[in-house]
């Protein structure tokens, strides 16, 4: 492996599980925890999320072709079957969350700089490794004979089954931005400091009827599926034997895990603290467990 790619790797890996416990005392400040007043260092919401999301593509398309595991030019063969289709579905996934969905998103709120700024270096990081990854000698042999593997076919179609189930509970969220504006409930304040409060209603419907965030499920079940079909099952040995094999894929279903779960249960306190009929049935991010 390059030592640049297996130092990153190793980073990538460890720095969010660090980072996990802080996550659970400080919000990001965007979305529900959005800066209140504008300044120079608050910025638009949805021009800012498609900035921040073409990095994540446009990373992987340029290590995919660069192959910058390959020792030699030789070593640099097309791309099988399997390894094309799982670059497809990372792509398709970054065509939804890049332009499809937040120009279709009624409005979005604000973010403080610091989350696109953050956002960019871990999109850009984990752009190069899935491509540097998916394109290497390493998940070409992982890869041989995908085809006829059921594991494989699992692992593509739990991709597939949460990008779709991740995309329905985001409509059902537009739809209740789209109803509020169209009743006047998005308005800017009096107060011309003071950016315009977005509307948050209750989310019903589908998986909605048993967490918080069924988007973020949706969207781990994804990323494990996807994990399962491109790379091996790390060995559960020990963190330092973990560390030194598990591969891009695995790693980003974990960053997404590290990365949500603090923010899905400091949302799900925000619904229970602003609205006195939310369902205390429901959970925050896992149905009938967390």
């Amino acid at each position: 492996m390059h030592p640049l790619y297996d130092t990153v790797r190793q980073f990538f890996f460890v720095v969010p599980a660090i980072m996990l416990p802080f996550q659970f005392i400080t919000a990001a400040p965007f979305g529900r925890f959005a800066p209140s007043s504008d300044g120079i260092l608050v910025v638009d919401g949805i021009k800012t999320w498609i900035i921040m999301e073409l990095v994540p593509p446009i990373s992987f398309i340029y290590a995919l072709v660069k192959s910058p595991l390959a020792s030699s030019k030789a070593d640099v063969g097309p791309l099988t079957g399997p390894q094309l289709l799982l670059a497809g579905l990372f792509l398709i996934h970054y065509a939804n969350r890049t332009l499809i969905s937040p120009l279709r998103m009624p409005s979005r709120s604000k973010f403080h700089i610091i989350v696109p700024l953050c956002g960019i270096c871990f999109n850009l990081a984990n752009g190069i490794l899935l491509g540097s990854y998916l394109g290497s000698s390493a998940a070409s042999t992982f890869l041989s004979g995908a085809f006829e593997r059921p594991s494989y076919w699992a692992g593509v179609t739990l991709c597939v089954a949460g990008f779709c189930g991740n995309v329905l509970h985001d409509e059902i969220l537009f739809d209740i931005r789209r109803k509020a504006g169209a009743k006047g409930k998005t308005k800017p304040d009096d107060n011309p400091n003071k950016q315009r409060t977005e509307y948050y209603g209750i989310p019903r419907g589908l998986l909605y009827r048993y967490i918080s965030y069924p988007n973020y499920f949706c969207e781990w079940t994804e990323w494990f599926g996807y994990a399962l079909a491109a790379a091996p099952i790390p060995p559960m040995t020990s963190l330092a034997g973990i560390t030194r094999v598990i591969q891009p894929p695995w790693i980003f279903f974990l960053c997404e895990i590290f990365v949500m779960l603090p923010r899905a249960y400091k949302g799900h306190q925000w619904y229970h603290d602003n609205f006195a009929d939310y369902p205390k049935e429901r959970r925050a991010v896992v149905p009938f467990v967390l």
